[in-house]
C-alpha cells in the first residue's frame, strides 16, 4: 500500500504533516512518519480520540494564499450527500460524505472546491459542533 500524505489536526490546535499505511477510519489510532523524522523511520502511534481531523493531501506546502470555496462548481453533482460541518475552532468545511453518522468516532468528507490541496478529510465527531445537510 502506498503511504498516504496527511496533515493531522490535534483537537488542541497542534498540527503534525507526514505519511500513513494503516488508517482505517473504524480503528482508534495509527501510525505516522512524522517529516520531521522520515529519515529514522521513526513511527508515531496517534490516536483519534485527540484529533480534530486527518486532512489527506496533494502536497505538503499547498497555497496559503488560496482561499477554498465553499460550494461547488456548477454542474457537479457531489457523490453522497453535501454537508456543511462546523468545528468547535470555528472552522466550517464543505463536502460531501457517503458515512456521515454521529454515534461513529468520524467519517469522511470529500471537499467541494475540486481546486483545495485537500483530497478528502477524515472529519473527528468528537472535534464538532454541527452538520448541516445542503
Amino acid at each position: 500500500m502506498e503511504p498516504s500524505k496527511i496533515v493531522i489536526r490535534y483537537a488542541n490546535g497542534k498540527v503534525l504533516k507526514g505519511y500513513t499505511q494503516n488508517f482505517f477510519p473504524n480503528k482508534p489510532a495509527f501510525h505516522v512518519l512524522p517529516l520531521e523524522k522520515e529519515r529514522s523511520n521513526e513511527l508515531v502511534e496517534i490516536n483519534l480520540k485527540d484529533l480534530k481531523a486527518v486532512f489527506f493531501v496533494r502536497d505538503f506546502v499547498g497555497n496559503k494564499t488560496y482561499i477554498e470555496k465553499k460550494s461547488y462548481p456548477a454542474g457537479v453533482k457531489p457523490q453522497g450527500r453535501s454537508i456543511e460541518v462546523s468545528f468547535k475552532d470555528g472552522e466550517v468545511l464543505v463536502g460531501s460524505t457517503t458515512g456521515y453518522d454521529p454515534n461513529r468516532s468520524g467519517y469522511f468528507l470529500f471537499p467541494a472546491d475540486p481546486k483545495t490541496n485537500n483530497m478528502k478529510i477524515f472529519v473527528v465527531s468528537g472535534a464538532v459542533v454541527k452538520v448541516r445537510y445542503l
